[in-house]
């Protein structure tokens, strides 16, 4: 405890008002006999409105120091935390009755602490207080803000002794409503639509109480306790990427925004435990309302979540709410966290990021409320993750289950195993404000720079993404021509892609044991428990393939580190798109008739492969993703220019190097690609596109061509690679309603389409004609 001459004594000899915060007659005496500890002349005032506005009319200056009495949970193993037992007791250790107060004084009294908060002269409350309600106000409502800014520096003190963890907002709702910003804002909205103020301030009070996350930190705990089962028995986390300390030291100037990957409800419990083990704060959690279905809304608003409408439409309030309450916590340095992606991925790799919430963060940051906030990319990628078939089940057509009760204690159930490890690594922040200032550019275009931001967090995120053994066994098996492999056949595949990864220093987890046969196998009896691979042992040697009905499931597994191959991809088919006779027409335009023109024209055929998927994969700008594809030509054969001259010494190229990617990568995106092509072109152009319906169709059309042949790969038949598809038509004006013309644009993006699935069979062909028995 803090000597009293310390904290009670002012440097000028001004007056000083002890501000006791003391619920009960126990919490009175120890503040009194710690006053009594040596003898000082400051005035103690319990710290009540009515009592506090009277010694305010004076007209003095006092220094202000709040004090109060703050009570620890018993210690158990090393921690002090809120146990369920408790609750089941209905007592809470943190706010003990008085007869519990009374025993723990006698018995434990290291679980006491008089806590005593940075003072503050009335003047300088004034000021404050001046600031933020404006001129409104008298001295009721002065009082009334020295007391909240009482609580908040007692919060602000208690953390010494608690912990970073247990940093959680108090009274948001009064502050906001108490803002002369928010009342000038309710007032114009008021005169803009004729409704009264007073009934204006009513409704907005009532949309911040549906917004602000109320959190507790006995909840903090309790939630913590609850929920940690769900994914402690199930996965071991593994923390890499960024130092947290160094993200630490960021979070005592700024608010730090967590960005994670999204594949798994786990997500949020998992980045909390890990932060929590780290003392953080708790993150904001901001999620869907469809989560908000009792018990977990309830909890999860004490716990800090902020259910968000999936739809705001016209409500301007629920708008101004949202925005006010983001822009208060970036000011007061709270941690914030939601889903970039705007919900789970249903494929397994990165989605395009959505705008809307960051939309609120960047109105508050150029506001002013907030000098800056960081946005830290974080993956979170899971060994083995139960809740993949019913992903892979709703993209094949079938309907998404029902949050609810039964649907917890389902997932729940699912996750009493142990399932591998959950690796959390995080990536290189981004500053919001400089980010915003270097997107604007020379046009100063506010919502470019925004998704620039937004893209460059999914970028930072995918970087920070691990390739691991669960997603490159997937890879070689996916890519086998509809054949099984023997383990001898696996591990020919996989020894060059280790070798790739090794050779640009990919971040990896695991991979060492793909090197030893007793590895491989050890993974692929892992996915064979999950249901993803068959293995046939009944012949001479046993035999590896991709479950029948489990295609989309391996994919899931796959594409969690799809990304760090498509730029080889590209490289391939961009290679064989150049003919024979544009390689005449590129040498004719070079200069000294080298190589270099035909390098211009596959150039000019990547960038195009670029613009086809820009809606599934995450691009550098055109400069540095041409030093990619550089790079990637020198990995796959560091003589690459030897081979350019012609197609033929092109395709030798491809058959010397030490693996193919194309047919892996990109088959499935491209086929089903064309299927959303073929279902534009086969539809009249004056007939308006149902998204919904659409791509149920697409779903139907998709098993026929897979029944045909016309397409190869199951996991073509995917609702979320048909909906990329259609974004992409959309981009291209192919989507909505128009004349005879725009049946051949449809059909012009349909043979283009082709095209790139037929290159991709070349690459196939040319796989399978070296591949060993």
């Amino acid at each position: 405890m803090a000597a009293v001459s310390d904290v009670l004594t002012s440097a000028d000899g001004a007056p000083v008002v002890l501000l006791v915060g003391a619920d009960t007659p126990v919490e009175q005496r120890l503040i009194d006999e710690w006053v009594r500890a040596e003898p000082n002349g400051a005035e103690r005032l319990p710290a009540r409105t009515s009592v506090l506005m009277e010694r305010l009319a004076r007209g003095d200056d006092p220094l202000v120091v709040p004090a109060r009495v703050t009570w620890l949970p018993k210690e158990r193993g090393g921690d002090r935390r809120a146990r369920w037992s408790d609750l089941l007791l209905m007592t809470n250790p943190r706010r003990p009755r008085t007869g519990a107060q009374e025993r723990i004084v006698r018995r434990d009294p290291d679980r006491y602490r008089v806590v005593v908060a940075e003072p503050a002269r009335v003047s300088e409350l004034r000021a404050r207080f001046r600031d933020q309600a404006g001129a409104a106000g008298g001295p009721e409502a002065f009082a009334d803000f020295v007391c909240r800014q009482a609580t908040l520096a007692l919060e602000r003190a208690e953390r010494a002794v608690i912990g970073d963890r247990y940093k959680v907002p108090r009274l948001v709702a009064e502050q906001i409503l108490g803002s002369a910003r928010f009342r000038t804002e309710l007032q114009t909205y008021a005169r803009r639509t004729g409704a009264p103020p007073s009934e204006v301030t009513a409704q907005a009070a009532e949309r911040l109480r549906e917004v602000v996350g109320v959190q507790s930190r006995q909840v903090n705990d309790l939630m913590a306790a609850a929920l940690s089962p769900i994914h402690a028995k199930a996965w071991t986390p593994r923390v890499g990427g960024v130092a947290l300390d160094r993200l630490r030291e960021l979070n005592q100037k700024h608010s730090l925004v967590f960005l994670p990957t999204h594949r798994s409800y786990s997500d949020p419990l998992v980045l909390r435990s890990v932060l929590d083990a780290n003392d953080f704060p708790p993150n904001h959690i901001v999620g869907g309302d469809n989560m908000a279905f009792w018990p977990l809304g309830p909890l999860g608003r004490r716990a800090g979540m902020v259910f968000i409408r999936r739809s705001f439409g016209d409500d301007e309030l629920y708008k101004l709410a949202v925005r006010e309450y983001f822009g208060y916590l970036a000011a007061k340095r709270f941690n914030l966290e939601w889903y970039i992606e705007g919900g789970r991925s249903r494929s397994g790799k990165l989605r395009s990021p959505k705008f809307g919430i960051l939309q609120f963060l960047v109105q508050a940051i150029e506001a002013g409320r907030a000098e800056d906030a960081y946005l830290v990319p974080v993956s979170i990628t899971f060994d083995q993750l139960p809740e993949v078939g019913l992903m892979a089940a709703e993209q094949g057509g079938a309907a998404k289950q029902r949050e609810g009760v039964g649907w917890l204690a389902r997932y729940m159930r699912s996750h009493q195993q142990q399932l591998g490890t959950v690796h959390v690594r995080f990536g290189e922040p981004v500053a919001l404000r400089r980010g915003l200032e270097a997107g604007a550019g020379p046009s100063g275009d506010r919502r470019l720079a925004m998704q620039k931001v937004a893209f460059e967090v999914c970028d930072r995120m995918n970087r920070a993404t691990p390739v691991l053994p669960g997603a490159l066994v997937p890879l070689a098996l996916l890519g086998a021509h509809n054949r099984a492999l023997t383990l001898g056949q696996v591990s020919r595949v996989l020894d060059p892609l280790l070798d790739y990864v090794a050779a640009r220093g990919l971040p990896s987890s695991g991979l060492d044991d793909l090197r030893r046969t007793d590895g491989t196998r050890q993974v692929l009896a892992k996915l064979g428990r999950q249901g993803v691979v068959t293995t046939y042992a009944e012949g001479a040697e046993p035999v590896h393939a991709i479950e029948p009905g489990q295609h989309l499931v391996a994919a899931y597994y796959r594409n969690n580190a799809i990304h760090w191959f498509v730029n080889r991809a590209i490289v391939e088919v961009a290679a064989l798109a150049v003919d024979d006779k544009a390689d005449d027409k590129a040498d004719d335009k070079a200069d000294d008739k080298s190589t270099d023109g035909t390098l211009e024209a596959a150039w000019e055929q990547a960038l195009r492969l670029r613009d086809l998927f820009k809606y599934e994969f995450f691009f550098a700008e055109k400069p540095a993703f041409r030093e990619e594809l550089e790079a990637e030509l020198g990995l796959l054969n560091a003589d690459w220019r030897d081979f350019a001259g012609t197609e033929q010494r092109r395709r030798e190229m491809l058959a010397a190097a030490p693996f193919l990617a194309a047919h892996r990568v990109l088959r499935s995106f491209a086929e089903a690609y064309l299927v959303v092509a073929d279902r534009l072109v086969a539809r009249d152009p004056r007939r308006p596109v149902e998204t919904k319906q659409f791509l149920d169709e697409c779903v139907a059309v998709g098993r026929q061509y897979l029944m045909q042949r016309r397409i190869n790969s199951p996991e073509s038949v995917s609702k979320e690679l048909f909906d990329g598809a259609l974004r992409l038509a959309a981009n291209r004006d192919l989507v909505d309603p128009g004349r005879e013309e725009l049946h051949g644009r449809r059909a012009a993006l349909a043979a283009e389409i082709t095209e790139v699935v037929r290159l991709i069979s070349v690459v196939d062909d040319i796989d399978a004609a070296r591949e060993p028995a």
